[in-house]
């Protein structure tokens, strides 16, 4: 048994997020294991760009509440305890309403043959984050 150095909170990249987004990796990329979990916290209005993961993603919201979205225009509200399972391969966002943050637990798994376990896509839009929230563009 070892207890793992934490890894310092960091900045998400502006490549894959629209906003103030911070992340803590609970974690780490490690062989054998391909289990990764990142903690993060979104301000309001903030939120991830599209993107799917190979083998899925889940999101167990910790506070505030979360919105999530997928290309068939579903948008789906999650509050703290409540885990969200989004399938392989597909495209979503998630992010944190306009009122207030929101923190989630997300947890993926690498692929094994080394293959990009996320591929991320264009920014949401501003429309399409209007839409989420029920109010026109």
């Amino acid at each position: 048994m070892e207890f793992a150095q934490p890894s310092a909170t960091g900045r998400a990249p502006a490549d894959w997020f629209t906003g103030e987004v911070w992340w803590d990796t609970v974690h780490p990329d490690g062989a054998p294991s391909r289990k990764r979990a990142n903690l993060v916290r979104f301000a309001p209005g903030a939120r991830t760009h599209w993107h799917s993961h190979a083998l899925g993603q889940s999101l167990h919201v910790v506070s505030g509440t979360a919105l999530i979205g997928t290309r068939d225009g579903a948008v789906f509200a999650a509050r703290p305890g409540e885990l969200v399972v989004c399938p392989p391969g597909e495209e979503h966002w998630h992010g944190a309403a306009p009122d207030g943050s929101m923190e989630h637990l997300a947890t993926w798994e690498g692929t094994e043959d080394g293959s990009p376990e996320t591929t991320w896509l264009e920014p949401v839009t501003e429309a399409q984050y209007a839409f989420a929230r029920g109010t026109s563009a």
